[in-house]
C-alpha cells in the first residue's frame, strides 16, 4: 500500500504554480470556454490541490467567499455570507478524496462566517452530485444562461440529520462521551487532528484517509450505551508507557451514525463490507478482529479541537471518569473540552 508523502497532501496552492497543461484540465476546458483565461487570471489565488507521487494532479478545487446578492444564478441568491464551489474536478478512484474536499470546503465555510455554501455542476457529473446530496446540498435552480445545475447548502436549517446536518454538532439532548484510540490508529483515521510530533508520512492515502465517516471497533462492553446522533471526544493514548498524564490528549469531535454488535451481522462477508471503507484496519485485521471484538462504531469526523488537551489539563478541568477508556461526560465537562480546546463555536447548535 502506497505510504503518503508530504508532498502528496490535500494542499493549497497559488493558480500561477499549478500546471494547466496536466491532462487533468482538459475537460474542464472542454466544458468551460474560456476556462484557461479565467485561470491565468486567478494566477495570484489560491486553489486546493492533491497530486500524485509524480505530481500529476488527482483533485482541485477553487473556493470564493461571496457577500453580495448572487444574480447569475436562478432563483437569484439574497445578499448573505456564502462560500462559492467555483471549480471542483476529482479523479482519484477507490478512494474517498470527493468527501475530504467536500469536508475541506465545509470547514472554510465555518471557518470564515459564511451561512452557505453553493456550487454549479453539469448533470452528468453525476458521481459528484450524490456526493453533494449525501451531506445536504440541494438542487437550487440553474445557472442562467447555461444547463448547469444549481446545489446549495445552508447551515441555517439543521434537520436533525447527523450526515445531512454535516459538519454541525447538534448537543440537545444527546450523550456525550469520551474513547480512547491508540496512536498507531489516531493517526490513520484522524489526519486533521495529527499532532506536532507525528511524521506526516505514516498517514495512507486509503479511504478511511480520505473520509468524513469513521468506522472504529471496541472491545468495550460499555459502549452499547451509544446512539444515534450522540457526541464522541477523541482520546489518543499515550505512545510513552507511564506517560498518560502529558501524553494522553483529547483530539477531536465526532457524531456517531450508528453502532452494530458484531454479532449483528449475518456473515462475515456482511460484517467485511460494512467496515472495510472506513475502517483503520486491513481485511486480514477485520477478519482477526471478528471474534475478538464486541462493536463497531460508525461516525462523523465533525471538527478537530486547535489545543490539544492532555489528561494532565483534562483533569485540571475536573474531567475524570475513572477508566480512560471510556466514558460519559457531563454537559459540564463537554462545554469545558470544547471551551479549552478551543473549538470553533459555529459547528456547535443546541
Amino acid at each position: 500500500m502506497r505510504r503518503d508523502t508530504e508532498n502528496n497532501l490535500i494542499k493549497v496552492k497559488k493558480f500561477k504554480d499549478i500546471d494547466l497543461n496536466d491532462v487533468f484540465f482538459d475537460s474542464l476546458k472542454a466544458d468551460y470556454p474560456g476556462f484557461e483565461e479565467w485561470f491565468y487570471r486567478k494566477h495570484e489565488q489560491e486553489a486546493f490541490v492533491f497530486d500524485n507521487d509524480d505530481s500529476t494532479i488527482v483533485a482541485f478545487m477553487y473556493l470564493k467567499i461571496e457577500d453580495e446578492e448572487v444574480k447569475d444564478v436562478h432563483p437569484n441568491l439574497t445578499k448573505d455570507r456564502r462560500l462559492k464551489i467555483g471549480t471542483m474536478k476529482i479523479d482519484a478512484h477507490g478512494t474517498r478524496m470527493g468527501e475530504r474536499f467536500i469536508k475541506k470546503a465545509l470547514d472554510y465555510a465555518m471557518q470564515y462566517d459564511c451561512n452557505d455554501l453553493y456550487v454549479t455542476i453539469f448533470e452528468k457529473h453525476r458521481g459528484l452530485i450524490k456526493h453533494f446530496e449525501k451531506y445536504g446540498f440541494y438542487h437550487h435552480g440553474y445557472k442562467v444562461g447555461s444547463d448547469e445545475m444549481v446545489f446549495r447548502k445552508t447551515f441555517s436549517y439543521p434537520t436533525g440529520d447527523v450526515v445531512l446536518d454535516y459538519p454541525l454538532i447538534k448537543k440537545g439532548e444527546k450523550s456525550k462521551f469520551l474513547l480512547s484510540i491508540y496512536p498507531e490508529f489516531h493517526t490513520r483515521l484522524f489526519p486533521d487532528s495529527i499532532l506536532n510530533n507525528e511524521r506526516f508520512d505514516v498517514i495512507e492515502d486509503v479511504s478511511h484517509t480520505n473520509s468524513i465517516h469513521k468506522v472504529y471497533l471496541s472491545g468495550i462492553p460499555a459502549v452499547s450505551n451509544i446512539r444515534n446522533g450522540d457526541i464522541i471526544i477523541i482520546y489518543r493514548t499515550s505512545d510513552t508507557p507511564g506517560k498518560a498524564y502529558y501524553r494522553s490528549v483529547a483530539t477531536s469531535v465526532c457524531v456517531v451514525e450508528e453502532i452494530r454488535s458484531i454479532s449483528s451481522f449475518k456473515s462475515i462477508e456482511d460484517y467485511l463490507a460494512y467496515c472495510s471503507a472506513y475502517s483503520v484496519y486491513s481485511n486480514e485485521e477485520l477478519v482477526h478482529e471478528y471474534s475478538q471484538k464486541l462493536y463497531v462504531i460508525r461516525m462523523t469526523y465533525n471538527l478537530a479541537l486547535t489545543r490539544r488537551l492532555t489528561r494532565g489539563t483534562l483533569l485540571e478541568l475536573g474531567v475524570d471518569g475513572g477508566y480512560w477508556g471510556f466514558f460519559r461526560l457531563n454537559d459540564e465537562w463537554f462545554e469545558k473540552i470544547l471551551e479549552s480546546g478551543g473549538a470553533n463555536e459555529r459547528f456547535i447548535i443546541n
